[in-house]
């Protein structure tokens, strides 16, 4: 009975599935002629349907017929006639051709979905395999970085190597492919902490996309919450993905890099009432999905792809801890990002962050140790939920995105917010007693323009998504540079490569957590394709031929990176306190805002809605939080200049008290320049449209509070 799914022991394997709807439940077992044996499952308790079968081996595959009332207007599906995945599989062979014995309609006769369609599905869908759960782990453990610590790499399995030359052929694409040794020094060079990658949870290839000679590249559309993706597997599909998987995450592990899953839990790929019937829908759609209240032939939808599942339901809520501890206990993965993650906390009708979800996550001994990032909207009423997540969970912030993005082309007002942003967005998170930590802060994601694409055009170009360019967001906060798409101007050139370091400074010198979109650091492009979804090619793999241009931007990336993880007061576990009324005059508060005058900021100066830069001062002598040792941290004192103005700027630097002498370490402008020496009270020049960070030249060691 328990646990659900396929279970092998070494001697046989014991099946189980629950459904509440069913009448009668069919193991069918397949040989590898694909002929099928059906074995009756007659054992049945609490609606979990089991058998135990000595001799079964791993690789064994299998799916389910089950038999129950079939009535769509009542959200019944049951229909013998097609094969289901069991929700459970650890492993999932094959994929679907769109054929229409998938559906439980029939094509020409759609309006009337109660004419049950009933060929059989077996030939043209996916089928589930019994693993060997052994694996030799070692002595492997989690890397277990603090999140202060962390920072993010975004990336995708078949386009971080299908392009890669150092990587042999019959591995690009893969789980081993990202695993081989030159992958894994690329990351350990760039400094990142964790690789995030895209959904690998067994996905759906859409027929409509299959239809137009386009893949689901993205991969959010999941069927199988237990099940590594089989197409991004060297050796095979039957187990041999699973076991891949694992000796992938050893790799990062022994390399001290965390592995973070991007997880779908929100829908499936079985869509609406016109999708097709694959698992869920079949063995107990009510169970499993969102309903229209008054209308329980079609689904309540808050992710814009068909279905939402019901996050009410206890065999809903159990299936999605049950996938999670798994990941966690017998694959090794080190956290989450949940996508569209508003629609996890839909218990009813709104967001509700006190949701049985999350209650269930704040309790759990093993989820709950892991780390957890929020994708915090959806597509439903009150879904834009940024903030507004639990204690203990991470966010994308959005409105750093879009704050970023609006200060460096030099939108009006946005000097205020920008402030807030780079401080770790206090005015978001701090009044729940959330930490800096709470921001994944991010200019670009999978979602919308690479980096290079964002200083490279205004406007969307998906043409070969091949929807006449009508997909894809529309307000992009991009700017071209004044040149749309490649260009053989220098000038234009440069100032786009400058604005892409003005952004990776920002991110990599803000508080919270940066993640960066994979490819970023050498500069990518989609040639403006903004919704890279079904691009299965060279348009959304990373390029790894670099020109010199290319190499420059990842080294500075490197540096910058590294500088963050190097000085903790780049990355504070707390937030920063600004000088305080009752501070005596010679008193250093821990953040100092200045104009370019250097004079301390005022409310006039704030008000400025044509106000394009800045100069921050940060303490790095009054760090409250000790490290991780229990040791006080004391820093190197740094001055960060922002120039988002179309003119050079002349800044004096703040006086003697803040800091005698200081050190130009980073300038966006003349990034391989030599690292000068100014005074305090000096005069520099930040030029249009730059970034430069100065380090006071004492350097401060960390003294022990033992």
């Amino acid at each position: 009975m328990y646990p659900l799914g396929a279970s092998y022991d070494g001697a046989g394997v014991n099946f189980a599935l629950f459904s509440r709807m069913a009448e009668k439940v069919e193991l069918c077992l397949f040989d590898e002629q694909d002929n099928e044996t059906r074995v009756e499952l007659t054992e049945q308790n609490s609606y979990v349907w089991h058998i135990y079968l000595p001799g079964i081996q791993p690789g064994q595959r299998y799916g389910y017929r089950v038999y129950g009332p079939y009535n769509p207007a009542n959200g019944q599906w049951c229909n013998p006639n097609k094969l289901l995945l069991d929700p459970y599989a650890k492993a999932i062979e094959g994929n679907i051709d769109g054929d229409e014995s998938l559906y439980s309609y029939w094509f020409n006769d759609s309006d009337n979905p109660n004419n049950m369609n009933d060929l059989d599905s077996a030939a043209h869908t996916m089928k589930s395999a019994v693993i060997n759960p052994f694996f030799d782990w070692g002595n492997d453990q989690h890397p277990f970085i603090p999140y202060s610590d962390s920072v993010i790499y975004e990336a995708h399995v078949r386009g971080m190597t299908n392009l890669n030359k150092n990587v042999p052929p019959e591995i690009r694409g893969t789980y081993a492919g990202l695993a081989h040794p030159s992958v894994i020094e690329y990351l350990k060079k760039l400094g990142i902490t964790a690789i995030e990658l895209m959904p690998i949870h067994q996905f759906v290839n859409d027929p409509f996309l299959q239809e137009k000679g386009l893949n689901n590249y993205w991969g959010y559309n999941t069927i199988g919450f237990f099940a590594p993706h089989n197409a991004y597997s060297s050796q095979g599909q039957r187990g041999e993905q699973v076991n891949e998987f694992r000796a992938m995450v050893k790799e990062f592990h022994a390399a001290g890099i965390e592995v973070i899953l991007d997880v779908v839990y929100n829908h499936t790929a079985e869509g609406n009432h016109m999708g097709p019937t694959l698992s869920f829908k079949g063995i107990d759609n009510q169970a499993y999905y969102r309903l229209v209240d008054n209308d329980q032939m079609h689904y309540f939808d808050t992710t814009g792809t068909g279905n939402s599942l019901l996050m009410r339901s206890p065999q809903t809520l159990q299936l999605i801890t049950d996938s999670l501890r798994y990941w966690v206990q017998e694959m090794h993965v080190d956290g989450f990002r949940f996508d569209l993650a508003a629609t996890l906390a839909r218990q009813f009708q709104e967001v509700d962050k006190l949701s049985a979800f999350f209650d269930i996550v704040q309790q759990d001994p093993i989820i709950s140790r892991v780390k957890l990032i929020a994708e915090p909207w959806d597509l439903g009423s009150g879904g834009y939920q940024v903030g507004g997540f639990p204690p203990n969970w991470s966010e994308w912030n959005g409105h750093f995105r879009d704050c970023v993005r609006d200060f460096w082309r030099s939108q009006p007002s946005t000097l205020p917010e920008f402030a807030s942003r780079i401080m770790g967005s206090s005015d978001l998170y701090q009044h729940n007693g959330r930490k800096p930590v709470a921001s994944v802060n991010f200019v670009t994601a999978h979602d919308g323009f690479t980096l290079n694409d964002l200083v490279s055009y205004n406007n969307k170009h998906n043409e070969a998504n091949g929807e006449d360019n009508r997909d894809g967001e529309s307000h992009n906060r991009s700017w071209n540079c004044g040149v749309e798409g490649p260009t053989t101007i220098r000038d234009v050139n440069e100032l786009r490569h400058r604005q892409m370091r003005n952004m990776f400074s920002t991110l990599l010198l803000s508080q919270g957590i940066p993640m960066i979109c994979g490819g970023d650091e050498v500069a990518r492009t989609q040639l403006g394709n903004n919704n890279g979804y079904c691009q299965d090619n060279e348009i959304s793999w990373t390029h790894w031929k670099l020109k010199d241009y290319q190499k420059d931007m990842c080294e500075f990336v490197s540096k910058l990176v590294h500088l963050r993880l190097e000085h903790p007061v780049l990355h504070r576990r707390r937030f920063f306190t600004g000088r305080d009324a009752n501070m005596a005059p010679d008193a250093l508060p821990q953040v100092e805002w200045f104009d370019h005058n250097g004079n301390i900021m005022d409310l006039e100066a704030w008000s400025n809605t044509h106000a394009f830069s800045i100069m921050v001062f940060l303490n790095g002598s009054d760090i409250p939080e000790p490290d991780w040792y229990g040791n006080t941290m004391v820093d190197n004192d740094f001055i960060l200049i922002f120039n988002a103005h179309y003119e050079p700027i002349m800044f004096t630097l703040p006086e003697e008290q803040y800091g005698r002498k200081w050190k130009l370490i980073v300038d966006t402008h003349n990034p391989k320049g030599p690292e000068l020496n100014y005074e305090a009270g000096f005069a520099i020049t930040a030029q249009s449209r730059s970034f430069m960070l100065l380090m006071s030249d004492e350097k401060k060691e960390r003294r022990s509070d033992n």
